[in-house]
């Protein structure tokens, strides 16, 4: 029921949408929430990220996010890859990236705790009118000796203007449930 009630909502929204706005080129600041649900473990924190086109169907990105955690812990998170995007449909838009990752966890008097690896990641925008974009994905990182991880993704992006936009998302794995809000520039149009 609940999946026949969204393929008719994206269906409806599909009419006016447009996804010629799909832009691979901005700058954007996160507010992250973060439980690393394992160890009952939560706090909040601010990143950077951005992406640019390289050509129609290329793109860089990199980020990097600092988490303030309970109990004087920190997480210091960068990544950086490269993405292939292509139109499937006239609203929907979708993308495959491969990055490298680095991830650093610091205790209070206590030695750093850093590993690096690889991640990937598949997902889709779609475009559910002229100003709003949804966007689902799957991502996997695999820091060697420090495990793996698979993450589902969902978020919203709404744009008042070519230039701003402003949105709300989410990532959940077996160890760490993320909440974001983001304001986003664009730069390409």
């Amino acid at each position: 029921m609940l999946r026949s009630s969204l393929v008719l909502l994206i269906l409806a929204f599909s009419v006016s949408a447009n996804a010629d706005d799909f832009d691979y080129n901005y700058l954007q600041l996160n507010y992250t929430n973060l439980d690393l649900d394992d160890i009952n473990v939560g706090g909040d924190g601010l990143g950077i990220s951005g992406s640019f086109a390289i050509n129609p169907d290329w793109h860089v990105f990199a980020g990097y996010q600092a988490v303030d955690l309970d109990f004087g812990r920190d997480v210091n998170e960068f990544n950086a890859g490269i993405g292939y995007n292509t139109e499937l449909s006239p609203t929907v838009n979708a993308f495959a990236r491969f990055s490298y990752e680095y991830i650093d966890l610091k205790a209070p008097g206590g030695p750093s705790n850093d590993d690096s690896g690889f991640g990937f990641g598949v997902g889709m925008r779609f475009a559910a009118s002229e100003e709003l974009e949804i966007k689902a994905g799957i991502d996997y990182v695999d820091f060697g000796s420090g495990g793996d991880d698979t993450a589902f993704s969902l978020g919203a992006l709404y744009s008042f203007s070519d230039a701003f936009a402003l949105g709300l998302g989410g990532s959940w794995s077996d160890d760490v449930s993320a909440y974001n809000l983001t304001g986003r520039i664009y730069f390409g149009k």
